[in-house]
């Protein structure tokens, strides 16, 4: 129900903050993706409290963030705040990750967000808000490196874990978290 309800929101805000990040209003831009990531999350919790969740859902909302996230991360590798090579092997990991969604999507079983996969979308997020505000001056560019080299090191740890528990998974075993 997720994605229906409002299936345009998630493309304009990237449209929006990638803009107001290449134009330089890096504070603008930092404070709709800042609050377009915690709307999404707190989207959720209703979601799954009230039964809202759907299978499509769980696998477009995961697509979703992702996109926007990865968005912002490439912006600012453009933007000389986040060094190229570590964006790209955040990026490799989620085209994995997405690969195995879709091959278990195939033999008829949703691959569920896992905690550790919750966990590394918002050491991302967080990243590419740290990185904003490297941007918009606020901190150094290190300080910048250093949440993204975290969400890098969540990024392949929850993309291991995927790996873990995709054979499982692909044999119609429920995962165990």
């Amino acid at each position: 129900m997720r994605a229906v309800r409002r299936p345009w929101a998630n493309p304009l805000v990237q449209f929006v903050v990638a803009s107001l990040l290449l134009f330089g209003l890096t504070w603008w831009a930092t404070g709709i993706f800042i609050a377009a990531m915690t709307t999404d999350w707190f989207d959720g919790r209703v979601a799954r409290r009230y039964g809202y969740s759907s299978a499509l859902g769980s696998l477009l909302d995961p697509v979703a963030d992702k996109v926007l996230v990865l968005t912002v991360m490439i912006v600012l590798v453009g933007e000389g705040v986040f060094p190229g090579w570590m964006v790209a092997l955040i990026v490799a990991r989620e085209f994995l990750v997405s690969g195995l969604r879709l091959a278990a999507l195939e033999r008829g079983v949703v691959m569920q967000a896992r905690d550790l996969g919750k966990l590394k979308t918002w050491s991302q997020a967080t990243a590419a808000a740290v990185g904003g505000f490297a941007a918009a001056g606020a901190w150094d560019d290190s300080v910048a490196w250093w949440a993204l080299l975290v969400a890098l090191a969540l990024t392949w740890l929850s993309g291991l874990d995927y790996a873990r528990v995709a054979p499982g998974l692909l044999r119609g075993r429920p995962a165990s978290s």
